[in-house]
Parts: C-alpha cells; sequence; structure tokens
C-alpha cells in the first residue's frame, strides 16, 4: 500500500491505487454510512424552495441549534458539519444527511431519527415539508431553483453535452445510500462484483418514482432510468468489474479515463469540464498551466464518477429510490447483512455469478421500467430478491447486533419483505392512489407521503 500522500508534492500513479487500498481495515472496524436525500417544499403551495428568502439558506441556519456548523462557499452557507456526519445541498435545494460512519443499524436509524426530527422542527418554523421519493412529482425542471455551489455550476454547464437527462438527474431525483467497508483488495473485489450485480434488485425493491411532471411516466423508477442517459463516461454497470483480474490499478485506470469537471482552490472551483486527469497530472491543464494535482485532487475527481457502485475508501450502494421515513433504514441493513458476514457474502455472490455480462445492462434498465417483474438468466426480479433478502436476514441474525431492547437487526428488512413476497413495487402502490383515490392528481402525494 502507497504512503498517504501529502497536499505538497503531486501524485503519481502508485498514489492513485494506494488511496483507494488505504480503506482497507478490519472487520472489528467495519462500520456503515447512511445518506438520504429529500425534496423540500413549501407547505403552501406544494412548490419547490429556492436558496432564499426563508428557504433552503434558513433551514440551514435554524439547524445551527442543533450544533451543526457552518461550511461557506464564500459567502453562501452550502453545508453543515457535526462530528463525522454532515447536511448537504444537492444541486435543486434537494436535502441531504450524509451519516457518520456507525456500527449497527440501531445506530443509523437513530442518527436517521434525531436529523428528521431536527430538520422538521426548522422546516415547520419556515412553512416547509419533506418528501421522500426518487423523482420530483410534479416540477417541471425550468421550475427548480439553483444552488449556489461552484460545482453544480460547472456541471449544469456540461452535461447537457453528453447526455439528454443529466440535468434532471441534478434537479428533479433524490436518492438514498449506503457506504461499507472492505478488508483489503481481495475482500473488495468480491463485495464490488456481487453488489454491482445485485443493484438492480436493490432498485426494483425501492422503485418509488412513477410520476414525472404530475403524470405516469412509464417507469417505476424514473430515478434510475435518468442515470442510463446521464453520461455514459462516468456511469453504468462497470462491465470490467467482473472481468478476471479486476483489482484497485483497474478501477484507477478507468477513473483516469473519466473526464473532469473542476478543480478546487480553496473556494474557487475551476472549469476544466472535458479535461483529463492524466494531462493533469502531466501539469498540461490549459487553466493550470504545470500545475499538477494532489491527494485532494483525486478525491475531489473519485466524486464525480457515478457508477451503480462507487468505490473510494469504501463502496458506495447507488441503486435505491429515497422513499419514507420506514425505509431509509432497511438499505443499510440489507447490504450489512450480505457484506458484513462472510457465508452471506458467499450466498449472495451465488446468486448472481452465473449472470452473463451483457445482462447486467439490460437488467439495470428492465427494472426501470417494471422493477419486481424484470427477469434475469430464467428468473423473475421478484425471486431473485427474496433470495437476496433471506441472504441478508441471516447475515444480520449472524451479527447478532441487539439494541437496548435487545432485538437483532433483523426487524428493519421486514418492509422488504412485504414488497418482495407481494411483487408490488412502492412505485406501483403510488400509482394505484394515482388511478383510485387520488383521482389523477400526483401533488397529493405531498399529503400523504410527507415526512
Amino acid at each position: 500500500m502507497a504512503d498517504v500522500v501529502s497536499d505538497d508534492r503531486p501524485l503519481v500513479f502508485e498514489d492513485l491505487v494506494g488511496w483507494m487500498a488505504e480503506g482497507g481495515k478490519p472487520a472489528s472496524a467495519w462500520r456503515v454510512g447512511a445518506e438520504h436525500e429529500k425534496f423540500v417544499y413549501r407547505l403552501a403551495d406544494n412548490s419547490p424552495v429556492a436558496y432564499e428568502p426563508r428557504g433552503i439558506k434558513a433551514l440551514l441556519d435554524g439547524l445551527t441549534r442543533f450544533g451543526w456548523t457552518p461550511v461557506m462557499e464564500g459567502e453562501y452557507v452550502i453545508a453543515l458539519e457535526r462530528g463525522l456526519a454532515n447536511v448537504s445541498l444537492e444541486p435543486g435545494g434537494q436535502f441531504e444527511l450524509s451519516g457518520a460512519p456507525l456500527e449497527t443499524v440501531h445506530d443509523i436509524c437513530e442518527e436517521t431519527g434525531n436529523h428528521l426530527a431536527e430538520v422538521k422542527q426548522v422546516a415547520d418554523e419556515l412553512g416547509l415539508g419533506f418528501l421522500g421519493l426518487g423523482y420530483s412529482p410534479i416540477w417541471r425542471r425550468d421550475q427548480v431553483p439553483v444552488m449556489p455551489k461552484g460545482r453544480y455550476k460547472i456541471m449544469r454547464e456540461y452535461m447537457p453535452k453528453v447526455g439528454n437527462l443529466g440535468l434532471d438527474m441534478m434537479f428533479r431525483t433524490c436518492t438514498v445510500q449506503a457506504n461499507l467497508d472492505f478488508a483489503d483488495e481481495a475482500d473488495m473485489v468480491a463485495k464490488f462484483r456481487t453488489s454491482l450485480a445485485l443493484q438492480p434488485i436493490c432498485t426494483a425493491l425501492f422503485a418509488n418514482s412513477p410520476f414525472i411532471e404530475g403524470k405516469p411516466s412509464g417507469f417505476v423508477s424514473a430515478r434510475a432510468n435518468v442515470w442510463t442517459d446521464t453520461d455514459p463516461d462516468r456511469t453504468g454497470m462497470l462491465d470490467f468489474v467482473f472481468r478476471e483480474g479486476f483489482n484497485f490499478e483497474t478501477y484507477a485506470r478507468y477513473a483516469l479515463k473519466v473526464p473532469m469537471y473542476f478543480v478546487k482552490r480553496g473556494d474557487r472551483y475551476i472549469d476544466v469540464a472535458g479535461r483529463s486527469f492524466v494531462d493533469f497530472m502531466e501539469g498540461k491543464l490549459p487553466e493550470l498551466p504545470g500545475e499538477r494535482p494532489t491527494s485532494k485532487d483525486w478525491a475531489d475527481h473519485m466524486t464525480t464518477i457515478f457508477p451503480e457502485v462507487r468505490l473510494k475508501k469504501y463502496l458506495e450502494m447507488r441503486g435505491a429510490d429515497a422513499g419514507p421515513w420506514s425505509r431509509l433504514c432497511a438499505l443499510p441493513a440489507l447490504w450489512m447483512g450480505i457484506f458484513y458476514d462472510a457465508p452471506a457474502l458467499a450466498a449472495a455472490w451465488d446468486l448472481c455469478k452465473d449472470w452473463h455480462i451483457e445482462d447486467h445492462e439490460r437488467l439495470r434498465a428492465d427494472v426501470a421500467r417494471v422493477g419486481l417483474k424484470a427477469q434475469i438468466a430464467g428468473r423473475s426480479v421478484q425471486d431473485v430478491a427474496k433470495d437476496m433478502l433471506a441472504i441478508s436476514r441471516s447475515g444480520l441474525k449472524n451479527r447478532n447486533r441487539l439494541s437496548g431492547g435487545m432485538v437483532d437487526e433483523t426487524g428493519y428488512l421486514s418492509e422488504l419483505d412485504q414488497i418482495a413476497e407481494s411483487g408490488i413495487t412502492p412505485a406501483e402502490r403510488l400509482l394505484e392512489l394515482y388511478n383510485t383515490r387520488w383521482e389523477g392528481d400526483a401533488s397529493r402525494v405531498f399529503a400523504d407521503f410527507a415526512y
């Protein structure tokens, strides 16, 4: 493993590989970081919320009463920090909790519950509400306000050059995510392959975005469909992960080929969209002549890559739509049960190890349309999901991490079990309401499913 690179010397390729390898840790130190995004809207009319007045900035300012410290970009508050957790803004004002690395799902649920209680207290004072859905159900893209973050301006200008739906990804989607550890390179490879192959199964279980601009979209996960036409250079199912010899070096070479967005210097984002990180390492960026990247620049670049599973110093599960409070703890529970028990990880790989590489992208597209009704290798996604949940449940039982009430972590899978058993995604439940009680009015989701 390469030494930690200081920010006062240029990088070489071995440093890029070593940066990821530094994430390896013993099982006793494995943690999970949970993240979730939610739409912020005005209670009076269900409209999206601008940064000012009495909007996102006021929400951030109000949370400082709970011990959150503002993070500034120039004159703007763009995030909050408290310990190892942070609250941040997505491009269209989506509000995100990036939780601290925690040991159990019980801890994650406590953290999430505290966060939702805090933001609700401040939001009530401002006449704001929160909605957990994968795609904004009624807003047009031009209605969504733009947040004052430098990297988003660069992305906003670059996205239309490389895909048709990148701006929708930025402004009209929300996700829930889990970040998990690995022991070493071999463990990373096993976990990356397994979770990447099974990520579409997770997408189907969490599919919760059937509407676009107030009408059924034809997808159970409009959010997942958006990612199929955002930017082919930095998204997708990464066929090379499944090929012989995949390792940290393989991923570093892939990441080097992904075009850059920006270089950050102080509070300033320098637009280098489309430039090569290799050229940066050789001091050949026209915008920064002679300057070479540091480890912080590499870390920043790694945040601009968006495959269904992302490798940094840990693995990020990126396949799920945002949803109600009841499902926010289910995602980390699902993956913790699989990743943090060796027999469960082996069993999960057995589920998908014989799938053809060319089937992965097809499955990713199919589940966005039909969810659990999709097919893979002669089986329904519903049946695979049942098996996946059973494996995760066994892993959580083997972990035997008990709450204060002496309850293990398996209960957090209950809602997913119900979805898998029924074969009906959350999105299809929403469509049923749209066609019956809501009488074709998708805006009813704000009243019926707000946090």
